[in-house]
């Protein structure tokens, strides 16, 4: 081992229900992977391949507290479902992928959308609006044998106590074997990888003092304070 020059900083991790923890290596996200999310988005679904983007892995934040970030007027809420993998690969097939899958945790995707409009419009990546401080807050991880494979299941999220997003995870346009295996085909996969599945229709903004509540069944609720 290198004698490191600097402390090497702490391994991102979530925490697992019944214990212990996940150590995280990546954070992918897929983007419009709702058909209702796509056209509120002004996107065809129907015309569209896979695309992704990636997070930082000390995003992830249990903390149950979304601290608002600087450098935005217009936050809003994603509601989703975080898919952690224990194992991994190039050229993964479809009907392989669901073995790779550890579990399952609820997961905001944060997103500073005047930022994220911004580098649409000059054609730059999305990080700065999706890859900020604590911007995916989540919950403890699910292993998939006490949950199933989750691919059906209403997926909610409510601001202040009233609804605002509300589908069901078989609505997804690429379903999560199909992710897994699109992504290990321009990725290595390795555990640790986490991938965010994409939100139903329904985004909007949040200020200081909301209170936000996901829910998916199977998956129970967690309730995240913005400060």
């Amino acid at each position: 081992m290198p004698e490191f020059v600097i402390p090497a900083p702490p391994t991102v991790s979530v925490p697992v229900v019944g214990g212990g923890a996940f150590p995280v290596r990546r954070v992918y996200c897929i983007g419009r992977n709702y058909a209702a999310h796509a056209v509120e988005m002004g996107h065809d679904p129907d015309r569209e391949p896979p695309f992704f983007f990636q997070k930082n892995p000390d995003d992830l934040n249990p903390t149950g507290v979304f601290p608002y970030p600087a450098q935005s007027k217009d936050v809003h809420h994603e509601a989703e479902v975080a898919v952690f993998l224990k194992s991994g690969g190039t050229q993964i097939a479809i009907e392989d992928a669901m073995a790779h899958v550890y579990g399952y945790a609820l997961c905001l995707d944060m997103t500073r959308r005047d930022l994220q409009g911004i580098a649409k419009k000059m054609g730059r990546p999305w990080e700065i609006g999706k890859a900020f401080h604590a911007s995916a807050p989540v919950g403890p991880v699910h292993p998939a044998e006490s949950v199933g494979p989750m691919d059906h299941g209403r997926i909610s999220l409510k601001v202040n106590g009233t609804v605002k997003q509300d589908g069901d995870l078989n609505q997804m346009i690429w379903k999560v074997p199909e992710m897994i295996s699109y992504l290990s085909d321009y990725y290595v996969l390795a555990p640790g990888d986490v991938i965010l599945s994409g939100t139903p229709a329904g985004v909007g903004p949040v200020v200081p003092g909301d209170t936000l509540e996901i829910s998916v069944d199977g998956l129970g609720s967690m309730t995240v304070s913005v400060t």
